[in-house]
């Protein structure tokens, strides 16, 4: 594993600490924020805030397959995704993996193979790398080798997705769009289609097969929700059976619902940055501007997390930090991660330095450890006054 920092103090930021922006320093020693005198690195003209953590991310799939006939080993696009995570300030992330009907990258052979590549490369990793199921409903013979995968995996954090109305509706409107799904899948659109309709046929057995799977989530301690519900309806469906974390909702309608029941609703950051959802859904800046967001998350582009706090600063909808809340604060309150996602003693030393004028991310630090480095911040770390030696963990 990456070797932590050896005890330092930064100095001369502007530090988001007690959820108000404060000029104070900030000690790191044996990977948690901690006190006292120690060697000095002069961040004045720099922001320190929490780092990010995202709870939704599937970019990885194109470290891995970056065209769909020209997948690399596992291992290298694992080590690619930690590096750009680490560039955009993501301390902690949750790898979006599939485990749908569509087989092949999506499919429960890949999802067991991902799980494993993730442990095997974990003792490497920069940033803290986890995994996200998303889990099509309709999957119901699978769901005995799901739970035995979470059980020997650690999995910690499951949504239920279901497609197939898409498909349907895709097949009437979009018949290109179901050419080239599945033609990704190696499939005739027909042959596409007739597994959509086989799979679709069990419907009936869906809700009692989601109530087992939410019965063994809570046994497991697995935090679980829902992808893209379209109505208040789905949402209190899935809140029913305990399905509590609302991810991308497509309207307000089942953002409102989850807002009344206490479920935590979690949009896209590129949404924010691009200015509305690239699939025609609401824009999450609506959502956000009304109370009925709670967290941001990668979605597709991990530079889009620090660039949507900034834009919804400069465009005056919440304050700085409000607005790191979102990618820090909030999705550590909704995944139960008590030891990050702010500033404080004894948490762990998850820092992200943001210049104050270009908003570029310029250093991560990670649980102590060096994660990214760069620009004028890697010459101030590199000329301190008192050498910055790495001490083992």
């Amino acid at each position: 594993m990456p070797r932590m920092l050896s005890p330092l103090r930064l100095t001369g930021a502007t530090v988001l600490r007690d959820g108000q922006m404060q000029d104070r320093s900030v000690v790191i020693e044996d990977g948690r924020i901690s006190k006292g005198p120690q060697p000095a690195v002069d961040l004045s003209g720099y922001y320190v805030l929490p780092g990010i953590i995202d709870l939704h991310g599937d970019a990885f799939e194109r470290h891995i397959a970056p065209r769909p006939s020209a997948p690399f080993p596992i291992q290298t696009g694992l080590r690619s995704t930690d590096r750009e995570a680490a560039a955009n300030g993501v301390t902690t992330a949750w790898l979006a993996q599939s485990w749908s009907w569509e087989g092949g990258l999506r499919g429960p052979d890949y999802a067991e193979q991902l799980m494993q590549g993730l442990e095997t490369y974990r003792p490497q990793a920069l940033t803290d790398l986890r995994l996200q199921v998303r889990y099509e409903t309709h999957m119901i013979d699978s769901a005995d080798r799901l739970l035995a995968a979470i059980r020997r995996y650690g999995v910690d954090y499951v949504v239920f997705n279901n497609h197939l109305d898409e498909a349907v509706e895709h097949a009437r409107t979009k018949p290109a769009a179901i050419a080239q799904w599945a033609a990704r899948h190696g499939r005739s659109p027909q042959e596409h289609m007739d597994l959509v309709h086989t799979t679709a046929a069990r419907r009936a057995e869906v809700p009692r097969h989601l109530c087992r799977l939410a019965e063994a989530f809570d046994t497991l301690g697995v935090s679980y929700g829902s992808h893209d519900d379209t109505s208040a309806e789905t949402r209190e469906h899935f809140a029913m059976i305990g399905a509590r974390i609302c991810e991308f909702p497509t309207a307000r309608g089942p953002a409102a619902a989850a807002f009344a029941m206490g479920d935590p609703v979690l949009m896209g950051a590129p949404n924010i940055v691009r200015g509305g959802s690239q699939s025609g859904n609401i824009p999450a800046v609506q959502l956000v501007r009304d109370r009925l967001c709670d967290a941001l998350v990668s979605d597709y582009f991990y530079p889009a997390l620090a660039q949507a706090a900034f834009r919804l600063v400069d465009g005056e909808v919440l304050d700085l930090p409000q607005a790191w809340a979102l990618i820090s604060a909030g999705p550590a309150r909704i995944l139960r991660l008590a030891d990050r996602g702010v500033i404080d003693y004894g948490k762990r030393a998850d820092l992200v330095v943001i210049h104050k004028e270009t908003h570029a991310i310029e250093a991560t630090i990670s649980g102590g450890r060096l994660a990214y480095l760069a620009g004028d911040a890697a010459t101030r770390f590199l000329d301190a006054p008192a050498p910055l030696r790495m001490a083992a963990e």
